[in-house]
């Protein structure tokens, strides 16, 4: 199930304003002003395919129709976005990956299953 196109733009912004803190912006990868210019264009054809949606339908099946128009643009910024945060990722030393792995573990496995048996016991 695809998220709505107003859900997506605040997490595209946050990755754009806190690329340095990321370390999205180390090593070689694409200038930010390539960045900003294919986030415009995704930005400029998502409004443009959500305003040309035909009347009648839900507002979620307007927001599905116009990310399935624009996949295009998606692919590139998020293919540019990741090849920025792979140089950073690649000078991330062994006990960092480790790390990161860990508390993804610990968020996607360990914190709902723990949740779950607690509603259990009650």
């Amino acid at each position: 199930m695809r998220r709505p196109v107003l859900s997506l733009v605040p997490a595209l912004a946050y990755l754009l304003a806190a690329g340095p803190s990321l370390g999205l912006s180390a090593g070689p990868g694409p200038a930010p002003s390539e960045v900003e210019r294919l986030e415009q264009a995704w930005h400029q054809c998502l409004r443009e395919a959500y305003a040309h949606q035909p009347a009648g339908q839900s507002r979620a099946g307007d927001q599905r129709n116009a990310l399935d128009a624009c996949r295009e643009r998606e692919d590139a910024l998020v293919a540019t976005l990741m090849t920025a945060r792979g140089g950073a990722q690649a000078e991330r030393s062994l006990g960092a990956r480790a790390r990161s792995w860990a508390a993804s573990v610990a968020a996607y496995v360990l914190d709902p299953v723990s949740s779950w048996l607690g509603t259990l016991r009650r």
